[in-house]
């Protein structure tokens, strides 16, 4: 998952929005782990489940990365707002967890990922990822890229 995260990063730029989706425990912080060190951005990308949110900014001049996990969130946009991610989202790259019915709307360009893996699998097995991409900005994008 983290190699992905890595192999994605080189197809992000600012203003891209990455949802997330897929069971607990199935990847979705180890593939925006992977995400940060692709986009080289500062601090340890953790789970923000407590606290929302976190930025990192880049070390090199590039996109800051905006972690978001909705988990928590029972609410759509409205809710998504007191984030201020509509204003955060034309100069970074923002990937939310668990964003499904609460973030669409903030654009109609962006990346899905569903990460698969059976339900009471906690050992390293192999996940099946979905990326999907959505909008002009990722109609001619080359998604194969990301296959291992």
């Amino acid at each position: 998952m983290r190699e992905l995260g890595r192999r994605l990063a080189k197809l992000l730029r600012p203003g891209d929005l990455v949802m997330l989706s897929g069971e607990l425990g199935a990847g979705k912080t180890t593939l925006t782990r992977g995400l940060g060190e692709g986009l080289d951005v500062r601090g340890a990308v953790t789970s923000p489940t407590f606290v929302i949110a976190r930025v990192h900014p880049s070390l090199v001049d590039g996109p800051p990365l905006v972690h978001v996990d909705a988990y928590r969130l029972s609410g759509g946009l409205d809710e998504m707002e007191d984030l201020d991610l509509d204003i955060s989202l034309p100069d970074s790259v923002v990937v939310v967890e668990w964003g499904e019915g609460k973030v669409e709307e903030l654009t109609e360009d962006r990346l899905q990922v569903v990460i698969h893996r059976a339900v009471g699998d906690t050992t390293d097995e192999v996940r099946r990822v979905t990326v999907t991409g959505l909008g002009r900005r990722w109609a001619s994008a080359d998604l194969d890229t990301l296959a291992a």
